[in-house]
């Protein structure tokens, strides 16, 4: 047999793999008709050990899968062929490449544009219902997630892990509301970007959503620098703007996000996202020291407060618990759940409310909840309770 042939297929798969166009490999019509092998088919994957391509025999009772390094497969694959097989398919972003040898054993490659337009997630061991991965991900090897081979690096997993569980949490909020197919989403005091990239990543490509997301964030470097990452991640309806959470320049807003802003522009980010009318609020608050220093019940609960420790948890407690009540009260479905800390802040709470109906007023029976749970606290003012009243925001 000439082999010449074969030798081409294989280098158009590692100029796949180098310039990462592979999609996927498969091997079929078997020589020998009595032989339990039925198929194979191979795809990348990412282990502990790396990057690796996983082929997966297919019996009429079982299926086999052995994983090999790139310098393995050659050999592997072209045993497949002189033993196993008659064709292969290889399908890559740019090309589609047939071979076949016939019963002559005359060996003939036949090549067709693809229709590829995507890499499939590259599957791993660790990354199972992840909804971002890191293989071919440029913003997270520009972020410094992944290393220049895709893998997650060690002192990353925990951002990275935060990162998916982030993206769940949109998953669940945003099946319980309805949003047009081109919406938009204003992310408060974005930081490095970690969350909004990642947010961008999964409504765009996972969710085939063309939403318009906009970073806001005051230091002006790590604007720049998430525009340039943006740009190289050709995420062309992502951008970054320089301002405050307070004061920022931002359109009509569908989702409004904060999270860990630093005590009451968490309030400012909530009063916005009331003010815009948007159908979804996020919030990862940080620092609770507004009420704090209000704090001064009358009755049995001062001997507790009169702890250090325990008085800043109380305080947490009533800031975050008076935020979701007047989300509640301005017509927002709310939860308050568990969130995962960063190392800018041990807290871990997540406020997430969904617009569910409208009212000419905040409803009063949960304004007085409020204000009882403030006189059991000798608490003045809520900060957000504040901006609301004199704002007079239109809850419709």
């Amino acid at each position: 047999m000439n082999t010449n042939n074969i030798e081409q297929f294989i280098q158009f798969l590692n100029e796949s793999l180098t310039n990462k166009s592979f999609v996927r490999l498969a091997f079929m019509n078997k020589r020998i008709k009595t032989n339990d092998l039925n198929t194979v088919s191979v795809k990348l994957i990412l282990i502990k050990e790396g990057i690796r391509l996983s082929f997966v025999y297919r019996y009429p009772t079982k299926d086999i899968t052995k994983n090999y390094t790139i310098e393995e497969a050659g050999t592997i694959i072209e045993n497949l062929f002189l033993t196993d097989f008659f064709q292969a398919e290889l399908y890559t972003l740019d090309t589609d490449f047939f071979l076949s040898i016939n019963k002559n054993n005359i060996v003939s490659i036949k090549q067709k544009a693809s229709i590829q337009k995507e890499i499939p997630q590259l599957s791993h061991d660790h990354e199972k219902g992840r909804m971002i991965t890191g293989f071919n991900n440029i913003y997270l090897r520009e972020l410094g997630i992944t290393a220049a081979d895709w893998k997650v690096k060690t002192s990353m997993q925990d951002k990275y892990r935060q990162i998916n569980k982030y993206i769940e949490i949109i998953d669940g909020v945003l099946k319980t509301v309805k949003l047009q197919n081109a919406f938009n989403v204003v992310d408060m005091g974005s930081g490095k970007g970690y969350l909004t990239f990642a947010l961008y990543d999964y409504l765009y490509h996972v969710l085939k959503k063309t939403p318009h997301v906009i970073g806001v964030e005051i230091r002006k470097e790590l604007v720049e620098e998430c525009m340039r990452i943006a740009r190289l991640s050709s995420f062309t309806n992502l951008e970054f703007k320089t301002g405050t959470i307070k004061d920022a320049d931002i359109p009509a807003t569908d989702m409004l996000i904060a999270l860990h802003a630093c005590d009451t522009a968490t309030d400012d980010a909530i009063y916005r996202g009331i003010k815009a009318n948007a159908k979804i609020i996020i919030c990862a608050p940080c620092c609770h020291k507004q009420l704090r220093k209000q704090l001064n019940p009358e009755d049995d609960l001062q001997f507790i407060s009169q702890f250090g420790i325990l008085k800043e948890r109380q305080a947490e407690l009533l800031t975050d618990g008076i935020r979701a009540l007047l989300m509640e009260a301005y017509g927002y479905k709310t939860r308050v759940f568990e969130f995962i800390s960063t190392e800018h802040t041990p807290k871990n709470v997540l406020i997430a409310g969904v617009k569910h109906k409208t009212a000419e007023l905040p409803d009063p029976v949960i304004l007085e909840r409020i204000n009882k749970i403030k006189k059991i606290h000798g608490i003045g003012f809520h900060y957000l309770e504040k901006l609301l009243e004199e704002n007079c925001v239109n809850i419709i």
